[in-house]
Order: C-alpha cells, then sequence, then structure tokens
C-alpha cells in the first residue's frame, strides 16, 4: 500500500466530515441566523469557523453567544471578503469544506446528514440553493430563477458562461481547494474553476443546500464584476472562446429579463 495513500487514511480518520465557514463583517442583524442554520444540525460531524473582519457593530457579541457551539473563530482587519474566506480555507481541518457566509444559511437542519451520506468517493458535492430577500421570503431556486441553470453533471466547460452554481451550493474536498484570488470580484468563478480542472469525480445532490441572502458585494458594484468576470475566463477559455460566450451571456440576459419582466436577475 502506497504510504502516503495510507497516511491520508489515517488523518481522515481524525478529521471533520465537513468545514462550515462563515466570514462576516458588521453583519450583526443576519449572523445570528446563519450560526443556528449550523448548530441545528442534526449530525454533529462538522467544525464551525467563523472570520470576523473586525466588525463595530454587535457582530462579536453574537459571536461571543455562541461561543461554545464555534469550533475556532478569529475578528482582525483584513482586505475582503475574499481575503476572510482564504483565512477560513487555511484554518479549516475538514474533509470538505463549505462557505456558508453571514445571511446565508442550511437550507434545513438535515442538509450535513445528507452531505455525508452523499459524499462517497466524489471530489466535490454540489446542488441548487433557494435564494430568499430580506426578509428571508423565498424568491425561488436559483436554477429556475435565474439566468444559471444547473447542469446534472458540472464541469469545468459549463463555467464558460458564468457562475453556474454559487459557493453556497459547491463543497469541495479541502485539499483542492485553492485560496480565493484577490482584489476581483468574480474570484469565486475562479476558485471554481480550479476546483472543477482538478476534480475526478463531482456529484450534483438532490436536495436543497441553502438558502442564499439575494445581494452581495459583486451586485452593488456590478460593472467591475462583469470586468472581473471577463478577465477571468478570458485566463482559463481564450480570448476568442469568451468574447463569443459573452455575447451568449448578455443576449440571455436580456432574454431573462424580458420574460421576468425586467425583474433583477441576480
Amino acid at each position: 500500500v502506497d504510504l502516503s495513500v495510507f497516511l491520508l487514511k489515517i488523518i481522515s480518520l481524525e478529521r471533520p466530515f465537513l468545514s462550515i465557514i462563515t466570514v462576516c463583517y458588521n453583519a450583526a442583524s443576519v449572523l445570528e441566523d446563519t450560526i443556528k442554520s449550523v448548530i441545528e444540525q442534526t449530525c454533529d460531524d462538522y467544525e464551525y469557523i467563523v472570520i470576523d473582519g473586525a466588525s463595530k457593530d454587535d457582530t462579536l457579541n453574537i459571536i461571543e453567544e455562541y461561543n461554545e457551539y464555534i469550533t475556532r473563530w478569529i475578528t482582525e482587519a483584513d482586505k475582503g471578503i475574499y481575503d476572510a474566506m482564504n483565512k477560513g480555507i487555511e484554518l479549516a481541518q475538514g474533509k470538505f469544506i463549505w462557505f456558508l457566509n453571514a445571511g446565508d444559511t442550511a437550507f434545513d437542519r438535515y442538509v450535513v446528514q445528507q452531505l455525508k451520506e452523499s459524499a462517497g468517493e466524489h471530489d466535490v458535492l454540489y446542488g441548487d440553493v433557494m435564494i430568499v430577500d430580506a426578509e428571508r421570503k423565498p424568491l425561488g431556486l436559483r436554477s429556475e430563477i435565474t439566468v444559471h441553470h444547473l447542469p446534472s453533471h458540472l464541469a469545468k466547460k459549463d463555467m464558460q458562461r458564468g457562475m453556474i452554481v454559487c459557493h453556497q451550493g459547491f463543497i469541495p474536498l479541502h485539499h483542492l481547494a485553492p485560496f480565493f484570488i484577490q482584489n476581483n470580484l468574480s474570484a469565486d468563478i475562479d476558485w471554481t474553476i480550479r476546483i472543477l480542472d482538478q476534480a475526478k469525480s463531482v456529484f450534483k445532490v438532490d436536495f436543497i443546500l441553502a438558502e442564499y441572502l439575494a445581494g452581495g458585494v459583486s451586485k452593488k458594484k456590478w460593472k467591475k464584476s462583469l470586468l472581473d468576470r471577463y478577465d477571468i475566463l478570458k485566463n482559463h477559455f481564450g480570448f476568442t472562446r469568451t468574447i463569443f460566450n459573452h455575447v451568449l451571456i448578455i443576449g440571455r440576459a436580456i432574454i431573462h429579463r424580458i420574460k421576468r419582466g425586467k425583474k433583477s436577475h441576480y
């Protein structure tokens, strides 16, 4: 038996199945919902990590209130959301990692148990998420109310036309997860592509993974997000293919907005 394989098996026996990571900054109004959705899980084979960016509101009071349920947490200034997420990756010890940032929640209390039952020998688990508004009113499944229709067999090539799967619905093996690039509002696309490029087995689960709070930094800085996405896709798929796909992306978005009466496409 290869020694490295043997050692990996030994290590895997001592580590939790899942690292759930929450990054937050001045998130007192939404953080408690996120924490409760994690600690109420029926399966406890996870660790919970909270990365705070030196919040100035009541966020730290909420973290301290739930301190006994949080495996590790830190509070310090960071360089933005992806810097904070990188800190979470660095601290994580689980076999898989799952980002549920402040305002996002596990869809129900059975998600971790279902993930563990579905994991098998897969490198990545992925699935749909429910988009909710600020009052946590369900707006619909992301794959149904946006242009991002989730394929049954997700692969790197599917990412050519945008963020087909969001990070709340994407759970890779920890050792496949690179650090996010910095100063790029579409760094999650690059992160997902790089993971899919390495993954040998990618499995779509048949249950909803999370509630995803509509909005986000990239939506508030839409133009920069689009430019950042273009640069990332060009680097991965080439200039010609990216130009062609962006024509399709724009056309798809226009058609989608017309069909939905010009409602937000998230």
